[in-house]
């Protein structure tokens, strides 16, 4: 009889117990954390029974499939995530098998130099939530567009293509961009642009954006910028005042850098420079009929037609108001007259003057009136140089300080005179060219010739000292007053001083300044006359042996 104790009672190998251990085992341990594909076998209550070659059937929850859930027999992926007992029995993900395939398929594209295309799903704390195929990527608000979004989920729902930044395969994470696919296709738009596009080319565009000192213009996937000078020959406030977003423009190219993309554009280049014929059309003197385009602080412009603008300076509006303002006169859209000052060709300046086309009412005063008229008005303002008196509704006449009074006249004095007050006083002078009426008041008094001294600048006087100060000595000219200052008695300055003189002395002196009142008198002025003759009698003399000493100790000797 055969023992078959031996045969059942055996111990095994080693590797025979590793080979029946892989048998039982040894797959489900290999599949773990893995994605694999089974095939539905039931689906009871909320969860899917899958059959992925283990000693039994998966679990799979049925919500991972969402509203298309797999019918019996399906073959589908799931991922074995865990095993619940020795028995076989595994927990299933198909939310993370997709996953795992779609981020295989992520790696494959990106592999191969392929975008994938993408949906943006929402908005998160600094940027959106891109699903790639099953792949969830995080793009920054920075990367979503090359322009600026204002409204950030208006791109929710937006299906395109990304450009993967950054991916983190342990974290199965990724980071997106939507601007540089934008970037590509924007520098291929303009290379192709680019080749249409050459210096002193006019072509066709579309405004894009207009801004105070240009227009910005789209010329096919490049820009080119419009500036403000360079729309019209005609001087133009804002570039809205020709142009609109939108609107098809023709323009030439002016300034072209293909390598920084700039360029420069121009729509008055398209007409012909109405200054080239200015000169010729217009000449100074011309009387000429315009329309008003503007009023600023300094002036009006006014439109003469043919793209030709020239400006009435202020001071060329009124022969009379010459601070008032422009608009006070002149309003836009107004026909107006004006005559042609002036043109400068170079500068693109025609100088214009409304204030000509009316009578000159300086010249009509001219007319009417002469030097020596005694007229009356009242005083319309004071200064501290003199009075304003009204002449006509439209000009005054200017009373200086100095005719006012034969006397000296302070400020005290002339607060004398008010406003409103009326005046009485002679035409000392007209002057149309000007614009300028001198009066005075002195001159209506009796007598006042009386008070002139006879004598000239520079002609040497004798007086009688009848007052002396520490600064000054005041001298009795017979009818009029001299006036010798302390640092005009002598060329030598030890004898600057008033004390060597005393009240009934006489001095002779040179007459150096007249005054209503007094005559300024100077020792050292004559003094220094003296001295520069003696020098020339020196220089007739100097043959006979004389010596400048001796000349001038003569001169002085005589005098």
């Amino acid at each position: 009889m055969k023992d078959l104790s031996k045969e059942l009672f055996n111990p095994l190998s080693g590797e025979d117990f590793g080979q029946m251990f892989n048998q039982s085992y040894g797959t489900q341990e290999t599949l773990q954390g893995y994605a694999t594909k089974g095939t539905v076998k039931d689906i009871p209550d909320d969860f899917v029974l899958v059959d992925v070659g283990l000693k039994s059937e998966g679990r799979v929850a049925l919500r991972e499939f969402g509203a298309t859930p797999p019918k019996v027999g399906d073959i589908i992926d799931v991922f074995i995530e865990r095993y619940e007992s020795r028995d076989g029995s595994a927990v299933l993900s198909y939310t993370k098998a997709r996953a795992e395939k779609a981020w295989k398929d992520l790696e494959k594209s990106i592999a191969e130099g392929d975008d994938p295309t993408g949906t943006i799903m929402e908005v998160v704390r600094g940027g959106y939530t891109v699903d790639l195929g099953g792949v969830f990527a995080f793009m920054p608000s920075s990367q979503a567009d090359h322009r600026p979004i204002r409204d950030a989920k208006s791109l929710v729902g937006m299906t395109d293509k990304f450009r993967v930044l950054k991916m983190d395969a342990l974290r199965t994470n990724a980071i997106v961009s939507r601007r540089a696919i934008q970037a590509d296709s924007i520098a291929a738009t303009q290379k192709e642009a680019m080749r249409s596009i050459t210096l002193g080319a006019v072509v066709e565009g579309t405004v894009k954006n207009i801004t105070d000192y240009g227009v910005f213009v789209d010329l096919g996937g490049i820009d080119g910028l419009l500036h403000v000078t360079d729309l019209s020959w005609k001087r133009v406030g804002h570039p809205r005042e020709l142009v609109k977003l939108g609107q098809k423009i023709n323009v030439k190219v002016i300034q072209f850098d293909p390598e920084s993309h700039r360029i420069s554009l121009g729509m008055k280049q398209l007409e012909e420079d109405p200054w080239d014929t200015a000169s010729r059309v217009f000449n100074v003197g011309d009387v000429v009929n315009g329309k008003v385009s503007s009023v600023t602080d300094y002036g009006a412009f006014v439109d003469l037609g043919g793209g030709i603008e020239g400006l009435v300076h202020m001071s060329e509006l009124s022969w009379t108001n010459k601070n008032i303002h422009p608009s006070k006169i002149l309003g836009t859209a107004q026909e107006v007259t004006v005559v042609v000052l002036g043109i400068d060709q170079d500068k693109r300046r025609i100088s214009l003057g409304y204030k000509q086309t009316q009578a000159n009412p300086w010249k009509e005063f001219a007319a009417t009136h002469n030097v020596g008229d005694v007229v009356t008005g009242p005083i319309k303002n004071t200064t501290e140089f003199g009075l304003f008196v009204e002449l006509t509704p439209n000009l005054d006449g200017m009373v200086h300080i100095s005719d006012l009074s034969w006397d000296k006249l302070d400020e005290e004095a002339l607060k004398k005179f008010v406003r409103g007050q009326e005046v009485t006083a002679k035409i000392l002078d007209i002057n149309p060219e000007k614009e300028r009426i001198t009066l005075g008041i002195k001159q209506l008094t009796e007598g006042s010739d009386s008070k002139r001294t006879s004598v000239k600048k520079g002609a040497v006087v004798r007086g009688t000292i009848s007052e002396v100060t520490p600064d000054e000595l005041i001298v009795d000219l017979g009818g009029s007053k001299g006036i010798i200052r302390r640092t005009d008695l002598s060329m030598d300055k030890d004898k600057q001083k008033t004390e060597g003189y005393k009240v009934g002395d006489s001095v002779e002196a040179s007459v150096v300044s007249i005054e209503d009142d007094s005559v300024k008198l100077s020792i050292r002025a004559l003094q220094a006359a003296m001295e520069k003759q003696a020098v020339k009698d020196y220089a007739k003399s100097a043959d006979s042996g004389a010596v400048l000493g001796d000349i001038l100790g003569a001169a002085f000797e005589k005098k």
